[in-house]
C-alpha cells in the first residue's frame, strides 16, 4: 500500500526571507541614525553655549545685583542698562582701544608670523630647532607671559630697560605707566605671543604650494618679490583668511593678558571691552552693565563671522 503525501502551497501571510525592505522603515533609520551622531554635538552647544547666551541677553535688561543670587528677584528695567552704558565716556574709550589692539595684533603678528613662515620654508641646518623654540611663547599660559612680560617693562627695575641705559638710550621710559604707552606696549606683548601661531598655520599652508610654480615664475623670469605677489600670497589667501579670522576672534575678547600687565590702567589707557565686562561685573558688581558690553562683544565677532562667511561663499562661487 502506497500513501501519498500532498505538499501544501506556501502560504501568503508566511513573511519572505528575500523580500525588500520597506524604503519609509529605511530612510526613518537613517534619519535617526544621523541624529543620533548629531545629538550630543548640539546638546553640547545648546548647554554651554546657548543657554548662556540667552542669559546674558536676558540679564542686560534686569536689574541683576549680587542680592539676587539670594533672593532670586531680578527685575526688569527695560533699557535703563544699555543707556547708561552707552552713555558712559568709559565704553567709547574701551570700544576704541579695543578695536585698535585688535588691529594692531593682528597686523603685527601676521607680517611677522609671514615673514618667519617664508623663512622656514627653505632648509637649513638648525631649522626644526629654531622653529621649535619659537613656539615657546605660544605654549606658555598667558597670565604666566603677562606677569614676565611686567618685570620686564617695569620702569624702575625693569630688565629692558636696563638694558637700553647700558646702552646709553636712555632707561627710564614708562612702557606700563604711561598713559601714552601703555596701549602700545600691550600690543607689543600681545605680538610675541601670537606670532608662533601665524608662522605654524602659514608655514603649512607654505608647504602645500607646488614647486612647480616657482619653477615656471623663475623661467619666466619674475624675481624673488614678483614670486611672491604673484603665487605665494594667492595661494595662501584661504590660509590667510582662516588665519586672520581666528586671530581676530581670539585676540577681540583678551582679558588676563591685559588684566595681568596694566590692569586697564594708567587712567583707563588700556581699557578694552573684555576688561569693561570684567570690571562692571566682577569689580562693581553690576552684572546688568557688565551683560550689555558682553553682548556688544559678541555682535562685533558675530558681524565680522558673517562678512567672513559671506566672503567665502562669494569665494567658492
Amino acid at each position: 500500500m502506497t500513501t501519498s503525501t500532498v505538499t501544501a502551497p506556501p502560504s501568503d501571510a508566511a513573511p519572505r526571507k528575500d523580500a525588500a525592505p520597506d524604503p519609509a522603515r529605511v530612510r526613518l533609520r537613517r534619519r535617526l541614525a544621523r541624529w543620533g551622531f548629531v545629538a550630543p554635538a548640539v546638546l553640547f552647544m545648546l548647554l554651554f553655549f546657548g543657554y548662556p547666551l540667552v542669559r546674558n541677553v536676558v540679564m542686560s535688561f534686569q536689574h541683576y545685583t549680587p542680592k539676587t543670587f539670594f533672593t532670586g528677584e531680578a527685575p526688569f528695567n527695560g533699557a535703563d542698562n544699555w543707556s547708561s552704558v552707552f552713555q558712559d565716556a568709559l565704553f567709547g574709550k574701551a570700544l576704541w582701544h579695543t578695536l585698535v589692539f585688535t588691529a594692531g595684533s593682528l597686523l603685527g603678528q601676521f607680517c611677522i608670523g609671514l615673514a618667519l613662515a617664508v623663512f622656514f620654508n627653505r632648509r637649513f641646518p638648525l631649522n626644526g630647532v629654531l622653529r621649535s623654540l619659537i613656539l615657546l611663547p605660544w605654549l606658555v599660559p598667558m597670565v604666566v607671559s603677562g606677569i614676565v612680560w611686567r618685570r620686564i617693562l617695569d620702569q624702575d627695575t625693569g630688565v629692558l630697560n636696563t638694558f637700553l641705559d647700558t646702552l646709553g638710550l636712555g632707561g627710564h621710559t614708562p612702557w606700563l605707566t604711561s598713559p601714552g604707552m601703555a596701549l602700545l606696549s600691550v600690543i607689543l606683548v600681545n605680538i610675541w605671543i601670537g606670532i608662533p601661531f601665524n608662522m605654524v598655520i602659514l608655514y603649512g599652508g607654505l608647504q602645500e604650494i607646488p614647486k612647480e610654480l616657482y619653477e615656471a615664475a623663475s623661467l619666466d623670469g619674475a624675481s624673488a618679490w614678483r614670486a611672491f605677489r604673484s603665487v605665494t600670497l594667492p595661494m595662501l589667501k584661504p590660509v590667510i583668511t582662516v588665519v586672520l579670522v581666528l586671530g581676530f576672534m581670539s585676540t577681540v575678547k583678551i582679558l588676563d593678558l591685559i588684566l595681568a600687565l596694566t590692569d586697564g590702567g594708567p587712567a583707563d589707557a588700556t581699557q578694552t571691552l573684555g576688561t569693561l565686562t570684567y570690571q562692571n561685573s566682577f569689580v562693581e558688581l553690576d552684572f546688568g552693565a557688565g551683560a550689555v558690553v558682553g553682548n556688544v562683544l559678541i555682535l562685533i565677532s558675530a558681524v565680522f563671522a558673517v562678512f567672513y562667511l559671506r566672503a567665502n561663499r562669494t569665494e567658492g562661487k
